[in-house]
């Protein structure tokens, strides 16, 4: 009896036993999921500064043998790897000086002896460059205070300008420089100028310092212009900035410039035009006339739909169609910038498919006739004799046509 009771006990103690290995497994893998950052979450910035390397004085690179030239250029790419402090000017004041004298001399070497770089310094080149610019950005003003954000024309006095300028424009113009350069390597840089890295330069468009904004236009437009192979992907990339932003947030600093290289890219578009290109003005562009922050970009989107109209005329209906669905109702500003976009689009449009779009097109035309705002009736009047014209176009060509038959 006391022997079954031993071995009742020694069955008990390995159930308990597994029971808990499981239970702690189950535990620990519970926690590693919740210290892990989710998917859909910006991806980790890089270590602000080198570990094991401090700001020193390094020589020109006419000082030193071309046989030294390498080293010196990953020492110096690693020197501007180390982050310094703007937001106060007595910090750091000799290592801000010296970092912008080694990037002052990278930016020339780079110019005038792009066909000397190899893969290892690419790849040191592409790691500053990365640590520099990719960092997260701070919130906009109207998180900071609670207030909503302002609709109208942005004011650059009052606009949130970037400490550490002296510094980053000096990378991108290093990133400009190596991205055109016909000695560096396609296929090395490939590597590095990956989809992950143009991901990474799209979140920093919403940066509200309109002097980056710029460089980063020229640069995502060269790296469009340069692999095409990521072509598509930088245009799918610009359309999900235009969804989260039609859809979610109504918030961005950077649509303007995003429409300026899609402006470039849609007069690119070979004919006939694909239905992927099609689907980016139905899904994207007329969409992107429904926020209150229109006023914003409004310049850059009647060039692209302007450009969409000329490339393949029989869009010119879908196009006055969208307008028409988000035509402004109490918005008087807003339906000035649509009536001119109007304007523009019928300048292009051919008598067939205004005829499409006649009916409903004066319909809305009479309902701003009754608007209060005077520059409304201005546009309108002006509008009127146009619509006339392309109507006459339209019912001479018709009766030509009965006459033919």
């Amino acid at each position: 009896m006391f022997n079954k009771i031993i071995k009742r006990g020694h069955r008990k103690g390995s159930k308990s036993v597994s029971n808990e290995t499981f239970v702690t497994v189950n535990h620990s893998s519970v926690a590693n999921f919740e210290s892990q950052p989710p998917i859909l979450s910006p991806l980790p910035q890089p270590s602000p500064i080198i570990p094991k390397y401090e700001i020193q004085n390094l020589p020109k690179f006419n000082d030193v043998p071309s046989s030294e030239k390498l080293n010196l250029f990953i020492k110096k790419t690693q020197l501007c790897c180390v982050l310094c402090d703007f937001n106060d000017p007595s910090k750091m004041t000799r290592e801000k000086e010296i970092k912008h004298r080694n990037l002052q001399e990278l930016v020339k070497f780079i110019q005038s002896d792009s066909s000397k770089i190899n893969e290892q310094m690419q790849e040191n080149l592409m790691r500053m460059i990365s640590i520099n610019i990719f960092r997260a950005l701070p919130p906009a003003f109207h998180e900071n205070t609670g207030s909503l954000p302002d609709v109208g024309e942005p004011d650059e006095e009052d606009a949130w300008l970037e400490p550490a300028w002296p510094h980053l424009q000096l990378v991108y113009e290093i990133l400009l420089r190596y991205i055109v350069s016909n000695g560096a390597d396609k296929k090395i840089a490939k590597r590095y100028i990956d989809h992950t890295f143009v991901l990474k330069l799209l979140d920093l468009f919403d940066t509200e310092d309109h002097r980056e904004r710029e460089y980063l236009k020229m640069v995502l437009h060269r790296i469009y212009g340069r692999f095409m192979s990521h072509r598509p992907f930088i245009r799918a990339g610009i359309n999900n900035v235009f969804y989260r932003f039609i859809f979610e947030t109504e918030r961005h600093n950077g649509i303007g410039e995003l429409l300026e290289i899609l402006g470039s890219i849609i007069n690119g578009f070979a004919l006939p035009m694909k239905e992927e290109h099609k689907l980016l003005l139905v899904r994207a562009m007329l969409p992107l006339h429904k926020p209150k922050c229109v006023a914003l970009y409004h310049q850059q989107l009647t060039y692209c739909v302007v450009q969409f109209v000329e490339k393949d005329y029989e869009l010119a209906d879908t196009v006055i169609r969208g307008l028409l669905r988000y035509w402004p109702v109490t918005n008087c500003q807003k339906e000035v910038l649509f009536l001119g976009e109007l304007e523009e689009v019928l300048d292009v449009t051919h008598p067939a498919e205004f005829q499409q779009c006649m009916g409903p097109l004066f319909r809305q035309i009479g309902r701003c006739l009754t608007s209060p705002h005077f520059q409304v009736h201005i546009i309108v009047t002006s509008l009127i004799y146009m619509s006339c014209y392309c109507s006459a176009v339209s019912l001479a060509g018709l009766s030509c046509t009965h006459v033919t038959l």
